[in-house]
């Protein structure tokens, strides 16, 4: 959809190569997301995402909040597709998982109330309630809803 730059390139892996080497965040390897690819994969594909609609857009995002926010927003760290998970209670991952990688990333990084805003009410308009009240926060929605559609159709490669 939108390719960055070999300069952009550089620019977004300077800014998330800490975040992403967090032992923490490493554990999201181990999660499947949507078709095969991972959680770290799909988080790391939605950071760029993002910051590629911000530089072709020129959104002049805060990328303090919006790349780490891009990042973790599905730090929840579980399993969904196993029904005996008991974080999947129910079947409602898609309701209740923001909510728990918002507080992953508050307990275990740290996160600015901004970043886990942006965490929070990434999963709009499947939780009304939860209406996205920055342009951090409506990038990463956006974000994350065309990387998923790649994702479940095998799309892979870059934005």
């Amino acid at each position: 959809m939108f390719k960055l730059s070999a300069k952009q390139h550089r620019k977004l892996e300077r800014r998330l190569s800490a975040l992403k080497a967090d032992p923490h965040v490493q554990q999201m390897k181990r999660y499947r997301q949507h078709g095969r690819t991972s959680t770290f994969d799909h988080c790391e594909r939605v950071a760029a995402l993002s910051y590629a609609i911000d530089q072709r857009f020129h959104l002049n995002a805060d990328l303090d909040a919006l790349l780490p926010g891009a990042m973790l927003h599905d730090f929840a760290l579980y399993d969904w597709h196993d029904p005996h998970d008991p974080h999947n209670a129910h079947g409602l991952h898609g309701l209740r998982h923001a909510k728990m990688a918002q507080e992953n990333a508050r307990e275990l990084l740290g996160a600015s109330d901004q970043v886990q805003h942006i965490i929070w009410c990434h999963m709009w308009p499947l939780n009304l309630t939860r209406l996205p009240r920055s342009k951090e926060a409506w990038i990463v929605c956006v974000a994350d809803k065309c990387a998923a559609v790649g994702e479940v159709f095998h799309r892979r490669g870059t934005f």
